[in-house]
């Protein structure tokens, strides 16, 4: 049976985040999802007089493929699947699955996956080319993550998901406005003080339309501007699917010359996949007001009320600092007091402290306005 949340998700999925006109196409893939609530998707994009495609998939088939895969294999795929994404207008991803689904695959493997197959069919051609937005979906395995009973987690992903993100991006244009006129920024919490430049690049706001759930403002520092050290205190997953905790980075005109972290895997070879994985591609604020504690699931965490999140690796085309790599690996610093609080500068401004904006122009995007 499909509630009226599955319903207004499916809508708005298609005609806010997608935006789906007549006559458009828009490839869904799907990894163990409930079926009723694809189904509703596929109604409402009839509905349009849009054309909608479909691709099932499956983790643990996923997972078996990848065992085996190789260069060859990936590049294959490639060609197959590439055409079909250029002829796309849209995109729509939805996935539930283990989060450490990935983690006992070769890292060679996963190199083959990012570099031959995600990389040009979805880096270079889905996200530049078609309107796309991703979201994963509630399971008893992530509201276990959450440390939450599954009716109380799906609860909690629909009250995030159906979020009014129409009302959040007007507020946000006042923080994409003093971004796109600063400098030099500063980041102070424990064991954290970093500087870098972002003048002249644009700043992104992120209100439902790429990820669901949604709520950040993004920009990219001056590539080689980055200088000092931060520690972030969100737990992570690799690119690889396994855990990382008390990340640290120190920077060096821009450049990862220091890494550290709480893993058995060793953090070192992540940043050595090419050699921009070592400069950051992009900086961005945590909006969403019912977001405040991290559940290992990225398009979650990384919009944690209060955080921001520091990215190593590839650039967005929209915010080009010019640097490119296989790697784009949100990392997440939570200044909320209950995380240690901390300070953000701008142009040697505060304009958040502990998590909080208290700039009079910003406080409409505080917890408490955004609901």
């Amino acid at each position: 049976m499909v509630d009226d949340r599955q319903k207004k998700l499916a809508f708005n999925l298609v005609n806010y985040s997608c935006s789906l006109k007549k006559g458009e196409k828009v490839l869904i893939e799907a990894m163990d999802v409930d079926e009723n609530f694809l189904c509703e998707i596929v109604k409402e994009v009839y509905k349009i007089g849009a054309f909608p495609f479909v691709n099932l998939l499956s983790s643990k088939l996923t997972r078996s493929l990848l065992l085996g895969t190789s260069e060859e294999r990936e590049r294959l795929r490639c060609s197959f699947d590439k055409p079909i994404m250029e002829k796309m207008d849209a995109y729509i991803s939805i996935k539930s699955k283990n989060s450490y689904e990935n983690s006992d695959i070769p890292k060679a493997n996963l190199d083959y996956l990012s570099k031959f197959y995600n990389f040009p069919v979805h880096s270079q051609t889905r996200v530049k080319k078609t309107k796309w937005v991703i979201l994963n979906y509630p399971t008893s395995l992530v509201a276990q993550n959450a440390g939450m009973s599954t009716e109380s987690f799906e609860d909690y992903y629909f009250k995030v998901c159906n979020l009014d993100y129409s009302k959040m991006d007007k507020k946000m244009e006042v923080l994409k406005q003093m971004l796109e006129k600063t400098d030099k920024v500063r980041i102070v919490s424990h064991e954290t003080d970093l500087t870098f430049s972002i003048k002249g690049m644009p700043a992104i706001k992120c209100s439902g339309k790429n990820n669901i759930p949604d709520g950040e403002v993004f920009t990219a520092p001056i590539k080689n501007s980055v200088n000092g050290t931060i520690k972030y205190n969100i737990p992570v997953l690799s690119p690889n699917g396994v855990k990382h905790e008390n990340i640290k980075l120190t920077f060096k005109d821009g450049k990862i010359i220091e890494a550290h972290s709480d893993s058995k895997e060793d953090i070192n070879k992540i940043f050595d996949i090419d050699e921009g994985a070592r400069y950051v591609g992009e900086f961005s604020f945590g909006l969403n007001p019912h977001i405040t504690f991290p559940i290992l699931d990225i398009l979650f965490d990384e919009k944690i009320c209060g955080s921001i999140h520091f990215t190593p690796g590839c650039c967005y085309d929209e915010c080009n600092n010019t640097n490119k790599s296989a790697l784009h690996w949100d990392l997440i610093l939570s200044q909320t007091k209950e995380y240690g609080g901390g300070e953000i500068y701008l142009d040697d401004k505060l304009i958040r402290k502990d998590g909080i904006f208290i700039v009079d122009e910003l406080k409409g995007l505080n917890p408490e306005n955004l609901k």
